[in-house]
């Protein structure tokens, strides 16, 4: 059973930086895309990045230039490096992986930038 778990959520204060991690568990194949999803209380989930097995990687405009996204094959592990972090980056962050086609998501991470 494929799973993902995700850590490094929590509080930072704005212009603060928090990175997350998501490790994929329980598959002999790796992903073919990892991306990082989030929902902010009262709106829709929307892609923050995505990086291919090649490490191609998108971003949403509203975080480009302070998010990266990277991962590390041999780890099954991907990664989203958050930098300059606003208000409006506060959310639940959901880890998604694409594996032979199929979607699976982690149970979510809440950031919270506050001051």
């Amino acid at each position: 059973q494929v799973q993902l778990v995700e850590s490094g959520g929590g509080l930072a204060q704005p212009g603060g930086s928090l990175r997350l991690s998501c490790t994929v568990s329980g598959s002999i194949f790796g992903a073919n895309v990892m991306a990082w999803y989030r929902q902010a209380l009262g709106k829709q989930r929307e892609l923050v990045a995505e990086i291919t097995s090649r490490s191609t990687t998108n971003y949403a405009d509203s975080v480009k230039g302070r998010f990266t996204i990277s991962r590390n094959n041999a780890r099954d592990t991907g990664y989203l490096q958050m930098n300059s972090l606003k208000p409006e980056d506060t959310a639940v962050y959901y880890c998604n992986a694409v594996i032979s086609r199929v979607a699976y998501w982690g149970q979510g991470t809440q950031v919270t930038v506050s001051s």
